[in-house]
């Protein structure tokens, strides 16, 4: 094969002659470069968008490293507030008697959180076993609220019903207990309540739910007025002016039910305000709320 190279102008007219097997090996040579350069940017092509999908994949774990350590994080916090759900457990519990509440607790969990820094490879199992006991806790302590709405809804039937509302406003002329007689010099008497003073005529509201038993005049306590709440509690108003109820009329918290006046044995216009539980006299201070 020969191959002659010449210049426009005829100048410099190069011959080269080349045997057939030479020419045979410089095509099959050209072709295995042609072919392992394919193969070689194919290669390279591959690497850099695997590169690429690489940075993209270590971004993402940066990302989701973040938001693993804030979980991280978050979790040691609830379990920190569960863990003190212990102390109010057992003082909301505490008024109930110790048989009412659970003495049997569940899985316990506490401890100090390893720091983001410390986290070991398999810390996504350590985080799952952490939810699983946190949703334990959490599913004991929902057990235990149920159970305590029904002992709180029982007992709202009973603080319902308990005089814990002062039945009128002003001040308190006389306590329960022994005090000197307003009659007698140099005397002692057992108050049986307390004595609140009133501008006649002021409304008495009822303190809590009940019947009335008592509406009427007495010797002591002139107009007199007797509601039953239930559980062996009644509270009697004395030395009113006039009752609003009558006798078997059913009555609700904060309804007026009298007016004050100075009815009876009464040095001036007041009420005198009495607990009585199973029919003895108690301090009203130990039912006022407020």
């Amino acid at each position: 094969m020969k191959v002659v190279v010449e210049r426009g102008d005829g100048a410099r007219v190069i011959r080269f002659s080349a045997p057939r097997w030479m020419v045979s090996v410089a095509v099959g040579a050209l072709g295995l470069a042609l072919i392992a350069g394919g193969a070689w940017y194919r290669d390279y092509a591959s690497l850099r968008g695997q590169r690429a999908e690489f940075v993209a994949l270590q971004v993402r774990l940066a990302e989701q490293r973040l938001v693993f350590d804030a979980f991280q994080e978050r979790v040691a916090q609830i379990r920190a507030e569960v863990d003190s759900w212990r102390g109010l457990h057992d003082r909301i519990w505490a008024p109930f008697g110790p048989e009412a509440g659970q003495e049997h607790r569940g899985t316990a969990i506490g401890g100090r959180s390893a720091s983001p820094a410390s986290i070991p490879e398999d810390s996504a199992s350590g985080t799952v076993e952490e939810l699983e006991r946190l949703a334990s806790v959490v599913g004991e302590e929902t057990q235990s609220l149920r159970t305590l709405e029904r002992y709180v809804e029982k007992a709202g039937r009973v603080l319902g019903a308990l005089p814990s509302r002062w039945p009128v406003r002003g001040p308190v002329n006389s306590e329960f207990g022994r005090r000197s007689s307003p009659w007698a010099d140099d005397a002692l008497e057992a108050h049986s309540g307390m004595d609140i003073g009133a501008a006649r005529g002021t409304p008495v509201v009822a303190p809590a739910s009940g019947i009335v038993v008592f509406a009427g005049s007495q010797p002591e306590y002139g107009v007199t007025l007797i509601i039953d709440h239930g559980n062996d509690i009644k509270t009697l108003y004395g030395h009113l002016t006039r009752v609003d109820v009558a006798a078997e009329q059913k009555v609700e918290r904060g309804q007026v039910v009298a007016h004050t006046g100075n009815t009876g044995r009464s040095s001036g216009p007041h009420l005198h305000y009495e607990i009585q539980v199973k029919g003895q006299p108690v301090n009203p201070r130990s039912y006022l709320w407020d």
